[in-house]
């Protein structure tokens, strides 16, 4: 008991810095005492996979979950955006959003607290994990959506995308980033006017952003997925009694398709990204998810392409 309290004491503090950082950036975006950062690190494009010169089927971007830190990183080590370039050379992947900062400012790169999370690793997971539930608490969630909605934009237009081109934009996005994606659904629709296509992998999020101006949304599960499934439950958004919530008007509208990857997990070895994870066809894991994926992209691509043929 002594050890567990002295851990609380030690990280309590810790604790509340992290929550007044959280809450600080969205509202030093509302107020316009900082920029969000535009420019990437010299040498790193903008987007990667087909060439700008010549429209791309989509543009992917993808939102990583609570180990998000920098522009460069992802949990996989970037394994689940190169599977699907290598996929699918028609798409256009940007993976340097930063779900977890209004400001566009990537957590590790803070020189304070780099030093400080380099001694309490488990706070650069605790700093995404606490903006999760500022992006979505009632109060910061509209101006929070705001300003990631914003960044996705800008980063798009970085990369070639023209507003009003007709070109999909499909927003992958994992575990927490979910709360971001669908909370950037309108200000994406405002900006660029293109078709949205939303894919969560293991989506943790409340379910109170509005998706009627997204087309349709995928989500990827698994009966294995405890964090996903605790979302469904935490939040009263997500459950069916609350018929008004964004989430439940979407399904309602049959603009929700839940796909099962069992038997992966959230993370870890046997999770939706694994490498080593096996199904009984001798795929892995990460081998499936970005079929998946881009399966659901090129049959949108196809249902599209069917309709325009069918117009007068």
């Amino acid at each position: 008991m002594n050890a567990f309290l002295l851990w609380v004491f030690a990280i309590g503090p810790a604790l509340l810095a992290e929550a007044l950082l959280a809450r600080y950036e969205v509202l030093a975006y509302g107020a316009g005492w900082r920029d969000p950062i535009t420019e990437l690190p010299t040498g790193m494009p903008y987007a990667r996979g087909a060439a700008p010169d010549s429209p791309p089927g989509a543009y992917l971007v993808y939102l990583d979950g609570i180990g998000k830190r920098r522009v460069r990183d992802s949990r996989d080590g970037g394994q689940l955006v190169k599977a699907l370039i290598d996929g699918a050379p028609e798409l256009r992947v940007l993976g340097q959003v930063q779900p977890y900062s209004p400001l566009a400012d990537p957590l590790a790169d803070r020189p304070v607290w780099a030093r400080l999370r380099r001694r309490i690793g488990l706070l650069l997971f605790l700093h995404n994990v606490i903006q999760i539930f500022v992006a979505a608490d009632h109060r910061y969630r509209p101006l929070y959506n705001r300003a990631v909605g914003c960044q996705i934009a800008t980063q798009l237009m970085l990369a070639g995308y023209q507003p009003g081109s007709g070109i999909p934009v499909v927003l992958l996005s994992y575990s927490g980033g979910a709360q971001v994606a669908t909370g950037a659904v309108d200000e994406l629709h405002s900006q660029l006017r293109s078709p949205l296509l939303l894919i969560t992998l293991g989506g943790f999020h409340n379910g109170a952003n509005n998706l009627t101006r997204a087309e349709h949304l995928h989500r990827l599960t698994s009966a294995g997925d405890r964090i996903e499934r605790l979302g469904t439950w935490i939040f009263p958004q997500r459950w069916p009694l609350i018929r008004g919530s964004g989430w439940n008007r979407a399904r309602r509208a049959g603009k929700i398709t839940a796909h099962r990857l069992d038997p992966a997990t959230h993370v870890g070895p046997g999770s939706y990204i694994s490498r080593t994870a096996q199904l009984p066809d001798g795929r892995s894991h990460l081998d499936r998810t970005a079929d998946t994926v881009i399966e659901l992209i090129r049959a949108r691509r196809g249902a599209s392409v069917a309709t325009d043929d069918l117009s007068p």
